[in-house]
This record gives C-alpha cells, sequence and structure tokens, in this order.
C-alpha cells in the first residue's frame, strides 16, 4: 500500500514530478532505439545516439550541483533545466540527420540530466527523521515508467513509432509543470557542525570504492538500455510483449521501493548491496544464453527489483550519509554522473561496437562487469559515522 509519509510531507507534489521524470524515460528506453531503427541507423549510430544522453550526465549534474550547493537554490535550478530541456527538445520536430539528432539530444538531455540529483536532495530535505520512507515517493517513478512503457507498447502496435517525439515532448513539458508546485526547503546545518571538505571525502578509499562499484553496475546497464528492446525484436517478440516486458522489470522495482523501508530496517545496507550486485549479474547472464525462453526472460526481468530497485535505494542513503553536512547536492551528482552518466555511456557505446557481429556477447559482458562490482563492493564501509556528520 502507498502510503504518504507523514502530513508535513508535499507528498503528492514530489511524486508527480517522479512520475513525469520516469514516464518520460519509460518512453524513451523502450522505444527511442526502435525509432531510430525505423529512421534507418545502424546498431552503431543508435549506439551514439543513446550514449551521447548518457554522457552528458558525467558533466550536467556537476555542474549544476556545485552551483545548487553554492546558491542553495535547488528547485530554481531544476525549473530552468526542466524548461530549457522542453524547449531544446522541440528541435527534432526540424530535421532527423544523425548530427542535428546528436546535437538536440546532446542539449535537452544537458538539462535534463541536471534536475534529476537536484531534486533528489529536495525530496530528502522534506524527510527529517524519516529518510526510509524516500522510497515511497520516488515508487511513483516507477509507476510512471510502467505506465508509459505498457501504453506505447500497445499504441507502438497500432501506430507508427514516428508518434515518439510528441509524446516525449508532452512529457518533458508535464515534467516543468510538476517542478512548479514544489517549494524549496533549504537544508540547515547543525550548530557546531562545519561544512567538510568535498576532496577530504572523495579521497576516502571507501568512496572511491562505492563510485566504482556504482560505475560498474551502470556500466551494464549500457546493453539493456540502449538495446533490449532490439534484441528482443531479434527474438521475435512483437511490440506488445517487449513493453510488458519492460513493465514487469519496473513493477518488480515498484514493489521493492514499497517495502524498501522495511528491508533496510531488517537487513544491513551491506547484505542488500551484495544482493543487488550478485542478482544482477545473473539477470544478465540469464538474458544472454536464455532469451527465447520465455519464463526465464520474466523471471531475469523481476530482477530488475535489484539491478536498480535495492541498488539505487543503498546507493542514495549511502551518498545521504558520505557527503552530509552540506554537500548533499554534490554527492548526488556524483553519483549521478559517474553511475548512470559515466557508467552509462561507456556501457551504450562499447555495446554498440558489439552489437553488430555478438548481441549476446555484449550481456555477458554485463555479468561479469556486474561480478567485479560485487568484489569491489567489498571494499565500501556502509556504517559512516567516523566519515562525515550525519545528516
Amino acid at each position: 500500500m502507498l502510503l504518504s509519509p507523514g502530513p508535513s510531507v508535499p507528498y503528492w507534489r514530489l511524486s508527480s514530478f517522479y512520475f513525469f521524470y520516469f514516464a518520460l524515460l519509460g518512453a524513451w528506453l523502450p522505444f527511442w532505439p526502435l525509432y531510430l531503427q525505423d529512421l534507418g541507423y545502424q546498431a552503431e549510430a543508435i549506439g551514439y545516439l543513446a550514449g551521447v544522453m548518457m554522457a552528458t550526465k558525467i558533466v550536467a549534474p556537476n555542474i549544476w550541483g556545485w552551483l545548487a550547493d553554492r546558491s542553495n537554490r535547488r528547485m530554481a535550478i531544476v525549473r530552468v533545466g526542466a524548461l530549457s530541456s522542453f524547449v531544446i527538445f522541440l528541435g527534432v520536430f526540424l530535421h532527423q540527420s544523425f548530427w542535428w539528432l546528436l546535437l538536440v539530444v546532446a542539449g535537452y538531455s544537458f538539462f535534463w540530466n541536471a534536475i534529476l540529483a537536484q531534486f533528489e536532495v529536495v525530496t530528502l530535505s522534506h524527510l527529517p527523521g524519516c529518510y526510509d520512507r524516500y522510497s515511497q515517493i520516488r515508487v511513483w517513478g516507477s509507476i510512471g515508467f510502467v505506465i508509459a512503457v505498457v501504453l506505447l507498447g500497445f499504441v507502438f502496435d497500432w501506430l507508427s513509432v514516428n508518434y515518439l517525439p510528441w509524446i516525449l515532448s508532452v512529457l518533458l513539458l508535464g515534467i516543468w509543470l510538476s517542478s512548479l508546485s514544489v517549494n524549496e526547503r533549504p537544508a540547515v546545518l547543525k550548530p557546531g557542525v562545519e561544512k567538510p571538505s568535498l576532496s577530504q571525502v572523495l579521497k576516502k578509499p571507501t568512496v572511491i570504492a562505492f563510485f566504482i562499484s556504482c560505475f560498474l553496475l551502470q556500466m551494464s546497464h549500457g546493453p539493456y538500455y540502449t538495446f533490449f528492446s532490439v534484441f528482443l525484436d531479434d527474438h521475435g517478440y512483437d511490440r506488445t510483449s517487449i513493453g510488458l516486458l519492460w513493465s514487469l522489470g519496473v513493477m518488480a522495482e515498484v514493489v521493492v521501493f514499497v517495502v524498501m523501508h522495511r528491508l533496510l530496517q531488517r537487513f544491513s545496507l551491506r547484505h542488500i548491496m551484495f544482493a543487488s550486485f550478485f542478482l544482477s549479474s545473473l539477470r544478465w547472464f540469464l538474458i544472454a544464453y536464455l532469451a527465447d525462453e520465455l519464463a526465464v526472460l520474466l523471471f531475469a526481468q523481476i530482477l530488475h527489483a535489484a539491478s536498480f530497485g535495492t541498488a539505487h535505494a543503498f546507493a542514495v542513503e549511502l551518498v545521504r550519509k558520505y557527503f552530509a553536512g552540506g554537500l548533499e547536492g554534490q554527492g548526488m551528482a556524483l553519483y549521478s554522473g559517474l553511475s548512470f552518466g559515466a557508467g552509462g555511456a561507456v556501457g551504450a557505446v562499447l555495446s554498440g561496437w558489439v552489437w553488430e557481429t555478438q548481441p549476446a556477447a555484449t550481456f555477458v559482458a554485463a555479468g561479469l562487469c556486474c561480478a567485479l562490482a560485487l568484489v569491489v563492493s567489498f571494499w565500501v564501509q556502509t556504517e559512516t559515522a567516523s566519515m562525515a556528520s550525519q545528516a
């Protein structure tokens, strides 16, 4: 059951932003590669056009995170970023050449990728004393993703996928409109607590290991986010089935977010982290070798609960602890940039290079990335009292 974390929390206003933001992702990830394929682009070009969106996440969140921590005006940055991404994306209607689309995607995603990390900090600022309830707000992003991917899976079996840019434009407008309803709540340092040095936090081995493991995990998602729909299409699945398989993964994620506060009370962050990396590795190997077996593929999609759901939940909690005391914006931006940005971009581009000759090999490589992430995660410290002041 989805409940508001408390009467003082703007539950629905925060949730609506996540809903539109991830509904856009639900429209983009499964169907943008199919849209590009319909335009006549080959796998390598699709990999670059998917990778540039992830690459902007390396730079954009860190620029905006630094600005937000300096100005303490996160919602202003979120609103400017949301509106800018909407306006720039309209350029997709002007031309469909490779270099023009690359420019448009890079421009709109530079702003779009900047806003989520800062909105995460805003959400946590509205949850003092009940941070474990974050997942009950974030779950609406997963619900938005599911609705978009299922609905569009049916729609694109009847209508041309060329309608996709219009749908994306409407969702970008929804992100901006929802951001207008959320109020700023600046974080306040505790009396006598000095703002820690970002460089000192980043030099700590446990923080370095944390970022490396997150990078590897998101790198493993590169083939999934870029070519999973194409992979299923090649294996004979229709677009309705493709949409339903995507939605199954996110429905598993929804369940995890609903119960995450209980999992955090019952299991340590360390155990949740280890399980996330192990099950993620298993997921990619199953897809690589047994995609023709529907029962196995269904199980692999349920494992999205681990490869994204629990993985993101423990990562957000660790970022909150590692970067407490005024560095939250830059910490969340670094997490977003190094994992979803750098990791996702490298995974997308490399999978594009390999895809034409060995599609299944990209998912084998993804499984090996997660296995390595599991090894690196043994150096991640989840008890952080000695590292930084608690928020």
